[in-house]
């Protein structure tokens, strides 16, 4: 990575939104990182990445802590902490996985799970930190209409899988994007280049991948995002 200590600070613009009927906060802040080419280089030079697991609609490489793009996350998380610790009530967190992202599933090939939205975990103090490298459509949050679930929890799982599944085998085989008649958007983050975002791992989410959406493999290409889970210690 570049020596990044001759460039100059960008003026970091953090903002706070609440979302849904419970008023998540979503932390974003833009101009976040100084030297964003060295981080697409540092991506590049990792590729091809390989397929994700967990339902990933596309690749994905862990950061290793012998990589050199592991400094850069520790960094962002470094810079990112007082931001987690005010928005959320958070003292302490520890790294829980980093990785590269891009979504390349062309839309008639989702799985049933993978056209509606999603959460990381229902674990509270768990969050998601996204680093937009690319310029997307972004990132959306939703409400599941049958069960009023914003945020998934260990007490509502069940009745909330149990539903998502009867509805997935009828959904259309493309990305959601707006309301339908599942899932109720609550609120949304646009995909700026250099842009974070903060937000609980539990709360319905997903990314905005647009009809027509080039969907490369290539990082200097694709839809990049570095993909960070944090826990609260």
């Amino acid at each position: 990575m570049a020596n990044t200590s001759a460039l100059p600070d960008l003026e970091l613009r953090p903002a706070l939104h609440k979302f849904g009927a419970a008023q998540t906060p979503v932390v974003v802040i833009d101009n976040f990182c100084n030297d964003l080419a060295s981080i697409i280089a540092a991506a590049t030079t990792l590729a091809p990445f390989p397929p994700a697991g967990n339902h990933y609609p596309g690749l994905r490489r862990v950061i290793q802590p012998t990589d050199t793009a592991y400094a850069y996350v520790e960094d962002m998380l470094e810079r990112a902490a007082p931001f987690i610790g005010g928005a959320f009530d958070v003292d302490r967190f520890e790294l829980v996985e980093a990785s590269f992202s891009m979504v390349t599933c062309p839309p008639e090939r989702l799985s049933t799970v993978q056209r509606a939205p999603h959460f990381d975990s229902t674990e509270d103090g768990y969050f998601a930190v996204m680093h937009y490298l690319s310029e997307t459509a972004g990132t959306a949050f939703y409400r599941h209409r049958a069960t009023a679930t914003e945020r998934v929890t260990n007490a509502g799982l069940n009745a909330y899988i149990a539903a998502a599944q009867r509805e997935s085998a009828r959904a259309a085989a493309s990305y959601i994007v707006d309301s339908n008649d599942y899932y109720e958007r609550i609120g949304a983050v646009t995909g700026y280049r250099n842009r974070l975002v903060i937000y609980p791992g539990n709360l319905l989410h997903s990314g905005l991948i647009l009809p027509g959406s080039a969907l490369s493999s290539d990082p200097q290409q694709g839809r990049l995002t570095t993909n960070i889970f944090v826990r609260a210690t």
